[in-house]
């Protein structure tokens, strides 16, 4: 049975909007805070987003994870995971299904940083504002580069916007591809299927995890992003093919 149904003008088309959607960061912003005060709350929050993601992930939506033991190929390194967007609060603590709470990182929207509690206590402790400026965008490439130096993860969704339970892989650019290129470092994938249930009208869930794959050092920059880009979206769209449940339906307006 169909829960909802969405109508859209173009793939790229931002179906679930918030009253603070074009939300700005202070300019004097820090990502990464670094003072006692935050270092102090720091710990606490990731031990409780753990759990968090223990109760929604296991017991509440009881997501199912095919591959994790894939991304010990790339242990002791910082790495990149890119994942298809259709989850709107699901996506957020999805990764914390496998990774350590102090590795992982996502970059992610600054409309993130409005969300009433959570923006303020749990957000800037996971997330990586997307840069409205070259100032901004400066700040993101500094931080990421931070975080990957020091062995961690950071989860990229390229499709930008969610789409709740879209069961196929919307167009992405190429460009999305530029950190694993510039800081040569492995990516993996990150797929979210949905599946019919056995009881009640939820899907089923299951996520898999491909990869690495590695940027290809004998290619120039764009060459290389286009190479990744093809691996990382051929694999997107292949598991994709894998779901067979219809939760949400999607219309194309004329």
């Amino acid at each position: 049975m169909v829960k909802h149904q969405y109508y859209y003008h173009d793939l790229s088309d931002d179906l679930v909007t918030t009253k603070d959607q074009d939300y700005h960061l202070a300019s004097n912003y820090t990502i990464l805070p670094t003072s006692a005060g935050h270092r102090f709350w720091s710990t606490i929050i990731k031990r409780v987003a753990h759990l968090a993601s223990i109760i929604y992930n296991r017991v509440i939506v009881r997501v199912h994870i095919i591959g994790k033991e894939k991304l010990a190929a790339a242990h002791g390194q910082g790495y990149f995971i890119y994942g298809n967007h259709t989850q709107a609060f699901g996506d957020a603590i999805l990764p914390l299904s496998f990774l350590p709470a102090n590795n992982y990182y996502a970059i992610c929207a600054q409309a993130n940083w409005s969300i009433p509690i959570l923006g303020k206590l749990v957000v800037p402790y996971f997330g990586l504002p997307v840069g409205y400026n070259l100032q901004e965008s400066g700040k993101l490439v500094k931080a990421v580069k931070k975080v990957i130096k020091a062995s961690k993860t950071v989860v990229i969704y390229p499709e930008a916007h969610v789409w709740p339970y879209y069961t196929k892989i919307r167009p992405f650019s190429a460009t999305s591809m530029h950190f694993p290129i510039a800081l040569n470092v492995p990516s993996f994938v990150m797929t979210t299927t949905y599946h019919r249930p056995k009881r009640g009208k939820q899907p089923q869930i299951i996520v898999y995890l491909d990869g690495p794959f590695y940027p290809d050092n004998n290619l120039n920059k764009k060459q290389a992003q286009n190479k990744l880009h093809k691996q990382i979206y051929t694999m997107m769209q292949k598991r994709a093919a894998l779901s067979d449940y219809q939760y949400c339906t999607y219309t194309k307006k004329d």
